[in-house]
């Protein structure tokens, strides 16, 4: 794989996971060999960033980020990202870690890079992607905010708020992190949307979501408002733009 797209570190951010961690760990090594792994833990006080440090030691392929508390999965991800462009990693991924993204479908990410793409998601909502153990009204939720990301941002993404992703270095470096305030699912949508604004390649693989079955879901409303409220204000101010290209 490193042969295909280079050094690959998958960053996985962590606030109380400890029932978790060392089973993601061991399927990301398992599923992928040559790939890096940083644990990116935002002070878990159920002792995650402990467990995190042990595996580390014992297997060079993994590395651990300390931070200072709960400051957010977009945070959580702008630190994995500074931190692996810094050591010289090729392609960064997004994965969570509670086993709800396989690991064992990052290969299929990674061969959408190789083929060309700068950014692959691993999409729920294509031919071929599914969702296991979702209540009816999550699967509703997740669809219509995908369906009204897409209206209101002319954007032909149909999961841009998935993340289960891999960015190639130099994706990252032309869309810019230092301006990156959005959180959740909205920090998804944004870097999905810098990233087809630059005129890069975006391609969407379809895997299986399945949700967790350990551990609390980082699900809230202050998470859903947020993204509500940013892809209607980054629809009305990105209107002008559209209009122009449609003439």
């Amino acid at each position: 794989m490193e042969r295909m797209v280079g050094r690959v570190l998958v960053i996985v951010p962590t606030y109380n996971e400890r029932e978790n961690l060392p089973v993601i760990v061991e399927r990301v090594r398992a599923a992928v060999p040559e790939a890096h792994l940083l644990v990116a833990d935002d002070a878990s006080p159920d002792g995650t960033g402990e467990i995190a440090d042990a595996l580390a030691a014992e297997d060079d392929h993994v590395h651990v980020l300390h931070r200072p508390g709960k400051q957010g999965l977009g945070a959580a991800y702008i630190a994995g990202f500074r931190w692996g462009l810094a050591e010289g990693y090729d392609v960064l991924v997004e994965m969570d870690a509670d086993g709800s993204h396989q690991p064992e479908e990052l290969p299929k990410l990674l061969h959408a890079l190789a083929d060309g793409a700068d950014l692959s998601i691993g999409s729920r909502w294509v031919p071929g992607g599914k969702v296991v153990n979702w209540p009816g009204s999550r699967e509703f939720l997740s669809r219509g905010a995908n369906v009204y990301t897409r209206m209101m941002l002319g954007m032909p993404v149909r999961d841009a708020t998935a993340g289960f992703r891999a960015y190639r270095a130099s994706t990252l470096e032309k869309i810019g992190l230092d301006d990156v305030e959005s959180q959740g699912y909205c920090f998804q949508v944004d870097l999905t949307l810098r990233t087809v604004r630059h005129g890069l390649r975006v391609a969407e693989v379809p895997i299986t979501f399945v949700e967790r079955t350990v551990g609390a879901s980082k699900m809230s409303r202050d998470v859903i408002a947020e993204a509500l409220w940013r892809v209607t204000l980054w629809g009305v101010t990105g209107l002008p733009r559209r209009l122009r290209r449609s003439r």
